[in-house]
């Protein structure tokens, strides 16, 4: 199986939602035109560059994740040349067609830079687990800000394993084997390796299994990942870094920080 790809980013076709709906992911060509890459390779990078004030570092050069990723989680709130791409329309537009909500809200965005050299592999895991919401629906635009392929971090997908919940979430460090969790519902060996041109993009269902090769070039490998949710989604009561307080069950995420896209 090959990831449906077309070069139209402004409305997703017929297919790429079918596929999209049937598989947990799709990718899609030449999301950006070549100025807005350039735009925002240079917002990214003075967003990296700056110690953050409202967004969160995760974690810090020498730290055992920061080899996994080097991430910086709510740019958007630093940068407004970030939040001119975050906060696109355009992009949730994208995600309100593939999975048919009648609106699309911003839970938060990701700088991911796989750090040249000493890259560790991004394991498959889920993401739903990590972010306190329910019901499910919430998907990932992640937008190579570099080619990217088996050699400096290009992602992979199991297609149809969104189907599959309850799992543990994986620790990022340490990880377990998440197909032997799964216990033969999912197939590693039908993974489906998304390489890429530098502004083109994938989306994917948050229950979705998904992995990244380590980057063994002299580089970073950079990409943009926003966490779009249907409107309506409300709290699963856990607590999140990007929460000022834990919400209690059953309350909107809405509001400023939550804003709806699409």
């Amino acid at each position: 199986m090959t990831p449906f790809q077309s070069t139209k980013a402004v409305a997703a076709t017929d297919e790429q939602v079918k596929y999209y709906r049937e598989n947990g992911f799709v990718q899609i060509d030449d999301l950006l035109s070549s100025e807005e890459l350039e735009e925002l390779r240079e917002y990214l990078d003075e967003a990296m560059g700056a110690a953050p004030a409202n967004g969160l570092q995760t974690s810090q050069a020498g730290g055992a994740y920061f080899n996994v990723l080097n991430q910086r989680v709510n740019t958007w709130r630093d940068h407004g040349g970030m939040a001119k791409f975050v906060l696109s329309e355009r992009f949730a537009g994208l995600a309100k067609q593939l999975t048919g909500a009648s609106g699309i809200r911003l839970f938060h965005d990701h700088a991911l830079f796989k750090m040249p050299h000493d890259s560790k592999p991004t394991p498959w895991h889920q993401d739903h687990g990590y972010w306190p919401m329910e019901p499910s629906g919430a998907l990932s635009i992640w937008i190579a800000l570099d080619d990217v392929d088996e050699n400096n971090g290009c992602m992979m997908f199991v297609p149809k394993s969104q189907r599959i919940r309850n799992l543990k979430n994986v620790d990022f460090v340490e990880p377990h084997d998440l197909f032997e969790e799964a216990d033969g519902a999912a197939d590693r060996n039908t993974a489906v390796i998304c390489r890429m041109k530098a502004g083109s993009c994938t989306f994917h269902d948050g229950f979705t299994f998904h992995y990244a090769h380590a980057n063994r070039t002299d580089r970073p490998r950079r990409a943009l990942a926003i966490i779009y949710m249907p409107d309506g989604t409300v709290s699963n009561g856990k607590k999140h870094p990007v929460l000022p307080e834990t919400l209690a069950p059953g309350v909107k995420l809405a509001g400023a920080l939550f804003p709806r896209l699409a």
